[in-house]
């Protein structure tokens, strides 16, 4: 259902992606210290990105060791045809983007048999029906109607 484009070669968010029941999706991004402000989601067609930037934090502060990096990063997951995003959350760290995809609606069309007689019976009560009407007598063999022709035969 879901195949993954990696725009960053190092693997940078490190990312889950579970099946939390039969046609739902979670995927999961590892994004310590980023907050709901630094992060995008958007869907750009069949593709899902996901982006983060952090602001730089670190004026006035000095670091003996800095193993926290405040780095951007972009992620980029291209969805199976029909899936769609829920929502998106961040937890402790985490954020959880929910997908699914939706069971297709089932249509039931009842569709009426009619029998060899009954299609050709309406016909013929509406021939015969409209020929009463003009006053031309019709004439039947084996309950089918013969065509009545108007008009002189000439010999010649």
């Amino acid at each position: 259902m879901l195949d993954r484009v990696a725009k960053n070669a190092d693997g940078y968010p490190p990312y889950n992606i579970e099946q939390t029941a039969e046609n739902r999706l979670r995927i999961t991004l590892a994004v310590a210290g980023f907050a709901m402000e630094d992060l995008q989601i958007t869907q750009e067609d069949n593709q899902l990105v996901i982006r983060g930037r952090q602001r730089d934090d670190s004026e006035g502060r000095i670091f003996l060791h800095r193993g926290i990096a405040a780095r951007q990063f972009q992620r980029a997951f291209v969805l199976a045809e029909g899936i769609e995003v829920e929502g998106a959350w961040l937890d402790n760290g985490l954020l959880h983007v929910d997908l699914q995809r939706p069971q297709p609606e089932v249509r039931v069309r009842t569709i009426q048999i009619n029998g060899s007689g009954a299609r050709s019976g309406a016909s013929q009560g509406s021939a015969a029906n409209a020929s009463a009407a003009r006053g031309v007598e019709t004439r039947t063999v084996n309950g089918a109607p013969l065509p009545v022709v108007e008009g002189r035969a000439s010999r010649g």
